[in-house]
């Protein structure tokens, strides 16, 4: 549950697929954010405000992918194209047109399958050191996508990752940010598994459909994809190469690659100034 008060007034969605939870702040056109696996719009608190205050109207829901303190109904698609899905009915729900989605990590592959299905609101895009391609996941995460299958695994895990030096694990957030994630913050990340069965149950559905045919098949269509596109990618990534992102800058017809200093794959944690930078004034041109 995204918590932190920088991101802006808390509201909810109603959509087809159940009730998402999502924070707004600032006027202008719209800016949407797509977090991954076990984190939330928490994520992007260092993000947001410097954009609000550029004049964007900043929107970062907490997506169902284990940190949201809203469970969903037991009959939605939690597969990653129904999530697709649902960030499209997010869009749909808000009535944004023209949006810029900035996505990371796990939520760069959800974005790429929106882009896919349904790209009729999408403006432009930044896809920001994310799973693409083959690698959905990547090697030292598809243990998880196996595990998380079995019922019962995701609450030792959460328990686990109480503990400072398991989150500094590679196969928990040791290679996704370079510095530690602060406690407050990590508890907004993995509080909400810990405590509810039915989030539990959410990542189980969400890890049961996790398969790199998805982004495979979205990449399909990436050459006719004729709006903007920036690939901001961390310079040291450890879980997407860097030629991922040259690779996808190949197939989009109008695509650029920035790569951020000092930084793993959580660049929101790492370099969270030069991604808001780099989202303005991508956004502006």
């Amino acid at each position: 549950m995204a918590a932190n008060e920088e991101l802006g007034a808390r509201r909810t969605a109603a959509l087809p697929q159940g009730e998402i939870a999502y924070r707004e702040r600032g006027d202008g056109p719209p800016v949407v954010f797509v977090h991954g696996l076990l984190v939330n719009a928490d994520l992007w608190r260092d993000v947001v405000p410097p954009l609000a205050e550029a004049g964007y109207r900043c929107i970062a829901p907490d997506w169902p992918l284990g940190s949201h303190d809203i469970p969903m109904p037991p009959d939605a698609d939690l597969s990653p194209p129904g999530v697709a899905t649902m960030i499209g009915a997010f869009l749909d729900a808000l009535d944004l047109t023209d949006v810029t989605l900035v996505a990371n990590d796990t939520g760069g592959a959800l974005v790429q399958i929106l882009m896919a299905r349904r790209p009729e609101r999408v403006g432009r895009v930044v896809l920001a050191s994310c799973d693409s391609l083959e690698v959905f996941f990547p090697k030292v995460f598809l243990p998880l996508v196996l595990l998380g299958r079995v019922p019962g695994f995701v609450w030792p895990l959460a328990q686990l990752m109480r503990i400072p030096a398991m989150r500094r694990l590679p196969i928990a957030f040791g290679w996704l940010a370079k510095r530690p994630i602060p406690e407050d913050v990590a508890e907004s990340y993995l509080g909400p598994a810990r405590r509810s069965r039915a989030v539990r149950r959410d990542v189980r559905r969400f890890l049961s459909g996790v398969h790199h045919r998805h982004t495979l098949d979205a990449a399909r269509t990436f050459g006719e994809y004729d709006r903007p596109v920036l690939l901001a990618w961390a310079k040291e990534e450890r879980l997407f190469p860097v030629s991922l992102a040259r690779r996808l800058a190949d197939i989009f017809p109008d695509a650029r690659v920035a790569l951020v200093e000092d930084s793993y794959t959580l660049i929101p944690e790492d370099r969270p100034n030069e991604l808001a930078g780099l989202v303005a004034a991508f956004a502006r041109a």
